[in-house]
């Protein structure tokens, strides 16, 4: 793990907590992603050396970690002046998550599709005795066929996790033991990665306008209390829900359980939603007929909806339903209602 290889580092393409990625390019793998991690300004060369040690005997348990949707660790090379370690890994040219999420919404087939990839590759980790502990958006890749993979496992420990996540801005990705002073376990990545899955439906705009869940996750009941897009059906709630309950035991006690469920949950018909501050709208094409949802915010939790659909082809125009000057909840029950129907 400690030999000098030709790698050839590129020009840089993200920065993290834990340090710069580069492209770059290796005579074996061809094409890599490389993340450099140098000594900090005021790490003493002692804690540097201690680092480096750490960081190398961490890559050769991150290389053993083989699955289809966790990202190839190929190893871990000290630079050949020794202030430097380099992780190299396999190159995604999907990017991540995250810029799809801040885009808005994912509709339902795909959020599926991702969550099956990532959650299968958790499982693979929680099976060789691994916890990820920073699942997240970002940390969600997709590669050259455009598969999910889980990325930056094993970096996170439990004695930085907090500074860590407050950092980075993702301490709303704890579950509610971990924020109140518990270790991470099997079960907070899987609420991490049910933060995660809610975060992909609905988009970075219905996310910033929540309560910050750093700030009420520890107090209980966050899941239960968790607004939800009126498209997304019942059962998505329920897994959810499952996967953040503040009671561990009624938690997912696995990643493979979270997979059998998400195999049943539905996915048409394939609404495309748009979100701004004031208003949400929603289009979709069922047999031959494209449908349109508008839900706005017209004054102090005051909203108005209107539904319609038009014909592909000759036809005619079909108001499907509105209501004008209703509260908050009224306007979420009547839209869920007619996103049922017209998904049945």
């Amino acid at each position: 793990m400690t030999l000098i290889s030709n790698l050839q580092i590129g020009p840089e393409i993200g920065s993290g907590y834990f340090g710069k990625v580069h492209a770059g390019t290796d005579d074996v793998h061809g094409q890599v992603a490389v993340k450099i991690f140098r000594k900090n300004p005021t790490e003493s060369d002692a804690d540097w050396q201690e680092r480096k040690k750490n960081l190398l005997a961490e890559g050769q348990n991150l290389s053993r970690a083989e699955h289809a949707h966790v990202l190839k660790v190929h190893g871990l090379l000290e630079s050949q002046t020794s202030d430097a370690i380099h992780l190299v890994m396999n190159f995604c040219p999907g990017g991540c998550l995250e810029k799809i999420y801040k885009q808005g919404p994912i509709p339902l087939a795909d959020v599926r599709k991702y969550a099956t990839e990532v959650t299968m590759g958790l499982a693979a980790l929680h099976a060789r005795g691994m916890i990820h502990r920073d699942i997240k958006p970002a940390n969600i890749l997709l590669n050259k066929r455009g598969a999910a993979q889980l990325s930056d496992f094993g970096l996170v420990t439990d004695n930085i996790i907090l500074g860590y996540a407050s950092h980075q801005g993702y301490s709303d990705h704890l579950a509610p033991e971990v924020i109140n002073g518990g270790g991470t376990s099997v079960k907070t990545d899987i609420w991490a990665l049910g933060m995660t899955i809610y975060r992909l439906l609905h988009g970075a705009e219905w996310y910033a306008q929540l309560p910050q869940p750093r700030h009420v996750v520890g107090k209980g009941g966050f899941a239960t209390s968790l607004p939800f897009l009126p498209h997304i059906p019942k059962a998505w709630r329920t897994v959810l829900r499952t996967m953040m309950h503040d009671d561990t035991g009624a938690r997912y006690q696995t990643a493979n359980a979270a997979l059998t469920d998400y195999s049943r949950l539905h996915t048409a018909p394939r609404w495309e939603c748009n979100i701004t501050p004031d208003e949400v709208s929603w289009t979709c094409v069922i047999k031959k007929r494209k449908y349109f949802v508008d839900w706005k915010n017209v004054g102090n939790n005051v909203y108005d909806w209107v539904a319609r659909s038009e014909p592909l082809g000759k036809g005619n125009r079909r108001n499907l339903g509105s209501s004008d000057g209703v509260k908050y909840d009224v306007a979420e029950k009547e839209l869920t209602a007619l996103f049922t129907k017209l998904a049945n």
